[in-house]
């Protein structure tokens, strides 16, 4: 079993580029209203973004609900953790807490926050 994580984003084109970028993914659907971003070394899935609101689904519907992402933390495992902080960088994005050794853990993180809100680590050695 792998997970899948789905979240719902207000600019599903916007939001792939974004994630592409930060992680050096590629587009595996594309499209307005849904999309599967692709790690090209693997071809597995990693993340669907989902436009809110559209084909009904529950928890999709009402991007005012609830603090977008609350309690959710998307993880990404990386072997090239400095290139991906570079590219957050880059970005210019909210780093929330910089690049760190998690003795707890066991390797090093980094804390960002996407275009629509939610909690993105990066982690690696």
């Amino acid at each position: 079993m792998k997970p899948q994580p789905l979240i719902a984003v207000k600019d599903v084109p916007a939001s792939s580029r974004w994630y592409q970028k930060l992680l050096g993914c590629i587009s595996g659907h594309g499209g307005d209203e849904y999309e599967q971003l692709i790690d090209p070394a693997t071809g597995e899935m990693i993340l669907q973004l989902h436009h809110w609101g559209d084909h009904d689904h529950p928890n999709l519907g009402d991007p005012d609900a609830a603090p977008h992402g609350y309690g959710v933390l998307l993880w990404f495992h990386t072997d090239a953790i400095d290139a991906v902080i570079k590219r957050a960088k880059g970005l210019k994005i909210e780093i929330i807490e910089e690049r760190r050794f998690n003795p707890n853990a066991g390797h090093h993180e980094c804390w960002l926050r996407d275009p629509d809100g939610y909690v993105v680590v990066i982690v690696g050695s």
